[in-house]
């Protein structure tokens, strides 16, 4: 999927390794995430196979080597083109390690799983207001990704609705486990 994620985005413009690996992060966070260790590899192999061209180019007015700047070749638009022509090989997946612990929050403490789901409502109230933010700037971007910026927004905001709801339903199932145990203590007393 990198390879095509790559492939496409040089479609729109030239672009150096960090760049790429940081408008997939910032703009297509809520499909999948990257890291430096895939990115290169990718862009190796993509050259490797005529897919893309390199050249370098001086930083102005900056220190260092040049950095790379990759386009991508007739055959990479050849390949590209044969691969959006396909159907999907899978349905979408959520994956997200915060789901993996949620999962076990019952056998952890209330406290503390209220503590991370607070700061999972923190990331997502942030990220929605980026989102909404950069929907006007995607306006203008062509309707597919016009369409793929509101689909991120919309599934922002639906985490956030369920994060408010199982935030509030697990401290009233909390709040009612107490209160039977409060009356198994007074009964016991009696």
């Amino acid at each position: 999927m990198i390879k095509y994620a790559i492939l496409g985005l040089l479609h729109y413009t030239d672009m150096h390794g960090y760049r790429i690996k940081e408008h997939i992060e910032r703009n297509f966070g809520h499909m999948w995430s990257i890291n430096y260790g895939q990115i290169y590899p990718n862009l190796k192999k993509l050259y490797d196979d005529g897919l893309i061209s390199m050249k370098e180019v001086n930083q102005n007015g900056e220190k260092g080597p040049p950095r790379k700047l990759y386009s991508i070749t007739e055959k990479g638009k050849e390949d590209f083109m044969a691969w959006l022509n396909t159907s999907p090989e899978k349905p979408m997946l959520l994956r997200d390690p915060f789901l993996m612990r949620f999962v076990f929050f019952g056998f952890g403490d209330t406290q503390r799983s209220i503590e991370i789901i607070d700061d999972q409502i923190k990331r997502y109230q942030k990220e929605l207001a980026r989102r909404k933010k950069n929907l006007t700037r995607w306006e203008t971007s062509g309707i597919h990704v016009r369409l793929i910026a509101d689909l991120g927004a919309n599934l922002n905001e639906m985490v956030l609705e369920w994060l408010i709801r199982c935030r509030k339903e697990i401290l009233k199932d909390a709040e009612m486990k107490n209160e039977v145990t409060q009356g198994k203590k007074r009964r016991a007393v009696v």
